[in-house]
């Protein structure tokens, strides 16, 4: 039994954490973006931040 409850709360869970990131794109993102060591970025996170934070007009 108490493992159907857990199997029940995890994907709330889950989906509480993946809310916590900002959205790829937003001022927010690009900031922890520039505080993350760029030896961590993902190349889809590499390309994102190119497209997004640094050849933005704005």
């Amino acid at each position: 039994m108490k493992k159907v409850i857990f199997l029940a709360i995890l994907p709330v869970l889950a989906l509480g954490l993946a809310a916590c990131d900002p959205e790829v794109g937003s001022k927010e993102w690009c900031q922890a973006m520039k505080e993350k060591p760029k030896g961590d970025w993902s190349a889809n996170e590499a390309a994102d931040f190119a497209k997004n934070c640094v050849l933005t007009s704005e």
